[in-house]
């Protein structure tokens, strides 16, 4: 999973540097290893490092440019936005699976089959090439002509949005949230859905939108929405906390333990939990105290900062949990590890028992499409039931959440999401 940007400013007088770090920031959900920014005016500059994207602001690192294009990443070993060539640049959420007419060469990494298989730098070369890529991604391209081209591939897997400055330029963003947090306010959805299939053009002189591809297929990401997003974002125009709202209704509604107070693991499970409570009656209390930043642990990429993340972020508070009965709520369980700790955790705080709901189905499948998921023989989920599960996280019960009633709490049709994560069927390319 990546979080890409590109802002767009007609008038050379503009300058897009700090825009450009506050839209990085807006994603930094999305990635929080490494970080890219490239700034385009009367010269091409790029900043990247390792970690967050306030290191820009720290370093006091500020370059003029009316043009920008930028990414966060998970990994460790990925810088975006990186050259397809000399004169174009490419930030890119999701996976190429392949190209037409190219044969894709295991010996090369992954960016450079990209930069073998891309040719030109014009928008007809661009055009032509991402027409003839076949997988789930979304990408914005800069080119020397001071040119911007952004879109999405057929299937819709990852999303795209568009945002305006008025007239004076607009905005490719990954999430909606962007638009909001750089300053556009618009009272309902902050932005327009890109479609699958379609593109954005930006020129120093025009803007247009045209449709590249006959799209006969959806498949949303449906992790985007238990996890991956923001709350305050739309994708595919749906308001992501309502879904994840409607998820902890659901759980409530399939669910019949008897309970002292409702618990969501920060940041993502606390709109599961505030439903579950309201469905149910049972108190929603705040059971952890957050030591420094926020961090995503389930994204670190090591097992040790996986632990830190969760030793760091979540301190049990004792008066919420001792001598109660848990229903303990997150979104995913991906390896159990850090799920063990931190029941353990409440139960070292004197919680008598603690009973876990997780706001996602079981994750069995690695991912084709860029979600960073481990090796399938380390997911606990598709060697173990919920019962085994329960007795090693130490918890006294334990529930998904269905693939039907996720569909259910987004409000598409199963058929119309990639699923494959949960299901190990995954849509046709």
């Amino acid at each position: 999973m990546t979080g890409i940007l590109g802002i767009y400013f007609f008038d050379e007088r503009w300058n897009v540097c700090n825009f450009g770090v506050y839209g990085l920031m807006a994603l930094q959900h999305r990635g929080e290893e490494t970080f890219g920014l490239e700034i385009i005016g009367n010269s091409r500059n790029k900043i990247e490092g390792e970690g967050l994207v306030e290191k820009i602001l720290i370093n006091n690192k500020k370059i003029n440019g009316h043009i920008c294009l930028g990414a966060v990443s998970p990994s460790i070993s990925e810088f975006q936005p990186f050259k397809l060539n000399d004169s174009v640049s490419l930030a890119i959420d999701g996976k190429i699976i392949s190209i037409e007419d190219y044969r894709w060469d295991s010996t090369l990494s992954y960016e450079n089959n990209l930069r073998r298989a891309f040719k030109g730098n014009k928008i007809e070369d661009t055009i032509d090439f991402f027409s003839r890529c076949k997988g789930g991604f979304s990408y914005i391209v800069v080119n020397d002509k001071k040119e911007m081209i952004a879109g999405r591939s057929s299937l819709g897997t990852k999303p795209l949005a568009l945002g305006k400055m008025g007239f004076e330029g607009g905005i490719i963003a990954s999430e909606t949230c962007v638009m909001e947090v750089i300053g556009e306010r618009v009272p309902i959805s902050p932005a327009e859905n890109i479609e699958p299939g379609e593109i954005r053009v930006f020129t120093p002189l025009s803007a247009y939108s045209e449709c590249i591809e006959n799209c006969t297929k959806r498949a949303y990401c449906s992790f985007e929405y238990v996890y991956l997003a923001r709350p305050d974002s739309y994708i595919n125009d749906i308001p992501v906390y309502r879904v994840r709202r409607r998820i902890g209704e659901i759980l409530a509604e399939k669910d019949d333990i008897d309970a002292d107070v409702v618990i969501g693991v920060p940041e993502t499970a606390i709109p599961f939990a505030m439903a579950y409570s309201n469905k149910t009656g049972i108190p929603v209390e705040k059971g952890f105290e957050i030591t420094g930043r926020r961090v995503r642990s389930a994204m670190k990429p090591n097992q040790l900062e996986r632990l830190k993340g969760v030793q760091l972020k979540l301190n049990v508070i004792s008066e919420v949990v001792r001598g109660k009965r848990i229903i303990l709520i997150d979104d995913s369980i991906v390896r159990g590890n850090t799920l063990a700790n931190i029941v353990y955790l409440m139960k070292e705080k004197g919680a008598k028992e603690v009973h876990v709901r997780i706001g996602s189905p079981r994750i069995i499948s690695h991912c084709p499409f860029g979600v960073e998921i481990p090796p399938e023989d380390e997911l606990i989920g598709r060697h173990l039931n919920e019962e085994k599960i329960a007795e090693v996280i130490g918890a006294d019960s334990f529930r998904y959440l269905s693939i039907d009633d996720l569909a259910e709490a987004i409000g598409i049709k199963s058929e119309e999401l990639c699923l494959g994560c949960f299901s190990n069927s995954y849509p046709e390319v």
